[in-house]
């Protein structure tokens, strides 16, 4: 593994819970990859997961990756909760059943064959890979739209 896969992901919902989509930038040597989509009912977490989740679920072979997200939840999760959790049984620090467990659990299993550098940079600040997928996820929920319309 030597060369890195940059993949940036974010994911929106309009209302928490309602209709939500999340966004994927794939960057390599050059190339670019888009990946969305929406979902009719669900959680902006959720979505925020199914971003990073899609991602690593495309990489085809083991790959240095830097993920980067705007969701603290994702990037704590991954780097500091999710041991303990695993540790206790998929329980919090206070016992209680750790939410989105099934999506914390594919996204664990999606980062295994990976060398994985989880990154944070703040929303809406900018940053033109962050703003591009959150482009994505929104356009993921008016296409889920525009396709029920029909």
């Amino acid at each position: 593994m030597s060369d890195v896969i940059y993949i940036y992901s974010d994911g929106a919902c309009r209302g928490n819970p309602g209709p939500g989509g999340w966004g994927v930038l794939l960057k390599y040597n050059g190339t670019k990859k888009e990946l969305y989509g929406a979902e009719a009912d669900t959680t902006n977490n959720r979505m925020e997961l199914m971003g990073a989740i899609i991602g690593l679920e495309a990489l085809t072979k083991p790959c240095d990756v830097i993920v980067t997200t705007d969701s603290k939840y994702v990037k704590s999760g991954m780097t500091e909760w999710l041991p303990s959790w695993k540790g206790r049984g998929w329980k919090t620090a206070t016992k209680k059943p750790v939410k989105n467990k099934d999506l914390w659990q594919r996204l664990d299993v999606a980062c295994k064959p990976h060398n994985i550098k989880w990154q944070w940079v703040k929303g809406h600040s900018g940053h033109d890979e962050n703003e591009q997928v959150d482009r994505l996820a929104n356009r993921a929920i008016d296409e889920m739209f525009a396709r029920s319309a029909l």
